[in-house]
């Protein structure tokens, strides 16, 4: 797997290159650079290769999502989407679904996941989509926000409550009753095709229903997001690594007072802090692929922590990065300027940081000693 993990990288630098900042201030990637990619694997590199997939590791396939990450953001995204998509099929479909619809997203179909609504955002029991059972058909109605790559989508992989319980269903983006309404001017990965989805009596044939079954909510959406919380986590590994470089080059060759500002001791500080934030960043996201690739009991608590770790980290950086470059880090589609804003988007998604925090801080309640106080 390691040649598949050095031509996969390498495929990512080429066709990136140092274009992102264009496609930042267009707001748009192009689409054949993205079926492109789709079709090398890139973009679910951790798919087995019996569906298409590279067969990467956790760990590798982090190390490739750093990379995206360290160049576009906007790109990482999309990967993060694709691969949500082909692990939620991969988990929860049939074994006919698998065949049928992995290989496509291994291949250049390109795909998008939809968990958000107006009232069910970090509260994700409040999901008002619904799936119903219409004859040998079902039914889909429901309004989902911001759903990344969703602009590029050709299926959109929906999750709405179903029965006595929840479920995922795939939606071909061109169904009638499928309204996608691109999200204006995000402020963070602009180029990553954030869209609000309205779903308006969407009937698709009843083998869409992923599984075939309702399944509990918890279970349904904590499998998704933990794909996802990974992804974002190793996205934010390469934002750092992208900061780490900008600032320590500007402050290798701007000269003040006769000197590199490298060298004087509250910038040389701020490289310290940068280089500390993505080794710890770095060290916490290995730590959790390493769970996942070992099927280890840790392996939930380990994402949710890389997650907050590495978006926090990543979010002060961007900002040191900035306040280092000064003026040449203010320029709009820059590298500073856009890890500034995507860093921050970061925090947000995928489960937001405090949430996060709720997460550790109930594991540290239920594994504390339940010895006399001291």
């Amino acid at each position: 797997m390691a040649d598949a993990l050095a031509i996969a990288a390498a495929t990512v630098r080429d066709r990136i290159g140092d274009r992102a900042g264009g496609w930042d201030l267009a707001g748009v990637l192009p689409l054949p650079l993205l079926r492109e990619l789709g079709a090398a694997g890139v973009l679910c590199a951790q798919l087995p290769e019996a569906f298409g997939g590279l067969g990467l590791s956790s760990l590798q396939n982090g190390e490739l999502t750093a990379g995206t990450g360290r160049l576009c953001s906007s790109v990482r995204s999309v990967q993060t989407s694709q691969g949500m998509a082909a692990w939620t099929v991969q988990r929860f479909g049939l074994p006919e679904q698998q065949r049928a619809w992995l290989p496509d997203l291994a291949s250049g179909r390109l795909a998008a996941v939809g968990f958000s609504e107006t009232g069910a955002g970090s509260d994700l029991a409040a999901m008002a989509t619904t799936v119903r059972r219409s004859g040998d058909e079902l039914v889909v109605d429901g309004h989902k926000r911001w759903m990344t790559a969703a602009r590029y989508a050709d299926l959109l992989v929906v999750f709405g409550r179903y029965e006595d319980g929840a479920a995922a269903v795939l939606v071909p983006a061109d169904a009638p009753g499928v309204h996608v309404e691109p999200v204006a001017d995000p402020m963070g990965c602009r180029a990553a095709g954030h869209a609000d989805v309205r779903l308006d009596g969407v009937r698709l044939p009843a083998g869409r229903l992923l599984g075939g079954s309702a399944l509990p909510l918890p279970l349904l959406v904590t499998t998704a997001l933990a794909y996802g919380r990974m992804s974002v986590a190793w996205g934010c590994v390469g934002i750092l690594r992208a900061c780490l470089e900008a600032a320590s080059r500007h402050a290798a060759t701007r000269e003040q007072f006769g000197q590199p500002i490298g060298r004087h001791q509250l910038v040389a500080g701020h490289l310290a802090d940068l280089l500390v934030a993505e080794q710890v960043a770095t060290r916490v996201c290995e730590h959790a692929s390493r769970c996942w690739d070992a099927g280890s009991a840790e392996q939930v608590i380990a994402t949710v922590l890389a997650k907050q770790v590495a978006s926090e980290q990543a979010a002060r950086a961007a900002a040191t990065a900035v306040q280092v470059l000064a003026s040449a880090g203010a320029r709009d589609g820059g590298v500073a300027a856009r890890a500034y804003r995507d860093a921050k988007l970061m925090e947000i998604i995928e489960g937001s940081s405090e949430l996060c925090r709720l997460l550790l801080a109930d594991h540290a309640l239920a594994v504390a000693p339940r010895g006399e106080e001291g």
